[in-house]
């Protein structure tokens, strides 16, 4: 679908700072089960915690939260 991003997290490098989580609550969660970011269930594909497709309305969201990560974890590309 046009206008949409794609989005992935390396939750295995993933630190649980939460510096995504408070850049963009919309789209990246805590996991409650191990602590590492996820993607929102609203925006999951195929209901993987690691990839998601996100509107372009929240691209200044996404990648504001993927600059902000301080290992790099967060891949943010046109879909």
């Amino acid at each position: 679908m046009a206008g949409q991003l794609k989005v992935t997290v390396d939750r295995e490098e993933c630190i649980s700072c939460g510096v995504c989580w408070a850049t963009c609550e919309a789209v990246f969660e805590e996991s409650s089960d191990d602590g590492l970011t996820q993607i929102t269930a609203q925006y999951r594909v195929n209901d993987s915690l690691a990839e998601g497709l996100v509107p372009a309305d929240l691209e200044d969201c996404v990648r504001d939260a993927a600059d902000s990560c301080p290992v790099e974890v967060i891949h943010v590309s046109e879909a």
